[in-house]
């Protein structure tokens, strides 16, 4: 090496050296939010050494406080190009994208914003930005139910399910009652007639969920009621039908559908205790899915009085005035497990 070249690298150095210098006091301008001394600090940090990327990283905090977001933007883009060109350190060019990520979150381009914060996710995963992205992609899916919500719309929709269950189109039903919840979920009345789709369809699972949504919207929703009883009775869950039924005549206070309600019931305890082909096997294997029978079957003071109505079939009438037990003892006839002569 010549003394040139010697006196160039010395040069160098000494530049870096006097650039972390104008950094470091840049970084304590802006712990003291003194934003525009940090700027001047970093601005003639960079022109002391223009290859360290972090510099442009703390610039673009600045910025971002000072609320200048497009410029921020401009500034991690560059800390990017420099990071790559110099081999920056990963977590440097992550610090970089994730701050694009929080520039785009404030100019309400959630799109940007999670696809930085992806960037900066694939260069380094932390806590911080990995919640950052899940709750841009939050503000994004209720950004976008807000721009889509039109209860006008959704009334539009329901009514053309409704002439397309008429006619017995029930997929087609289904695509507009969708479309009328997405105009506006919190109508029940879509929820419930998207049920009765689903049961035509024979997809009990998607109907008892959209029975339970237009329940939780709407408690005293009747007919809700009604058509979760009707699944439970296709799907053969005798006891849960009839409790449903029995919910459902509490809020039918004007006993608008007390007919369909009992012809609901009578149906269901007619399958109960007809001479159902039933094995002792499937009705155990059955009872053994039900948590409420499980739980009851598993009391021990439950266990007590079942053991009591055996030995002695005169305590079965004095257990029965205790409403609790009663209660449990009318489960476990309904779903099979007590047999009465």
């Amino acid at each position: 090496m010549d003394i040139d070249q010697e006196h160039t690298k010395r040069s160098e150095e000494e530049l870096k050296k006097e650039a972390i210098k104008e950094k470091e006091l840049g970084n304590e301008a802006y712990k003291k939010r003194e934003f525009e001394k940090a700027l001047q600090h970093y601005d003639k940090a960079w022109e002391l050494d223009s290859t360290n990327a972090s510099i442009l990283t703390n610039k673009a905090a600045v910025l971002f406080e000072q609320e200048n977001y497009e410029e921020c933007i401009k500034i991690c883009e560059q800390a990017v190009d420099v990071g790559r060109e110099y081999r920056a350190d990963f977590k440097l060019i992550a610090r970089a994208y994730g701050r694009t990520g929080n520039a785009y979150v404030k100019l309400n381009k959630l799109d940007e914003a999670i696809k930085f914060y992806g960037k900066s996710l694939a260069e380094h995963r932390t806590p911080e930005i990995l919640a950052k992205f899940n709750e841009a992609q939050k503000l994004k899916v209720k950004h976008e139910k807000e721009v889509y919500y039109n209860p006008e719309l959704s009334e539009k929709a329901r009514e053309a399910g409704n002439e397309l269950f008429k006619k017995n189109d029930f997929a087609g039903a289904v695509q507009q009652y969708t479309e009328a919840i997405k105009r506006n979920e919190n109508d029940p009345k879509s929820y419930s007639n998207r049920a009765a789709c689903y049961t035509k369809l024979m997809a009990y699972q998607e109907a008892l969920k959209d029975c339970e949504t237009c329940i939780s919207l709407d408690p005293t929703f009747v007919k809700a009621y009604i058509r979760k009883a009707t699944v439970e009775f296709l799907k053969k869950d005798y006891s849960k039908c009839l409790e449903t039924c029995r919910t459902a005549m509490t809020y039918d206070k004007e006993k608008k559908h007390a007919s369909e309600i009992q012809g609901q019931m009578k149906k269901c305890q007619a399958a109960m205790y007809q001479n159902s082909p039933e094995s002792v096997e499937e009705t155990i294997r059955k009872a053994a899915s039900d948590p409420e029978i499980m739980k009851i079957l598993q009391d021990p003071v439950m266990q007590q009085i079942l053991q009591q109505c055996q030995d002695d079939p005169r305590a079965f009438r004095e257990h029965l005035k205790n409403p609790t037990v009663a209660a449990n003892i009318e489960k476990l006839m309904n779903a099979g497990i007590l047999k009465t002569a």
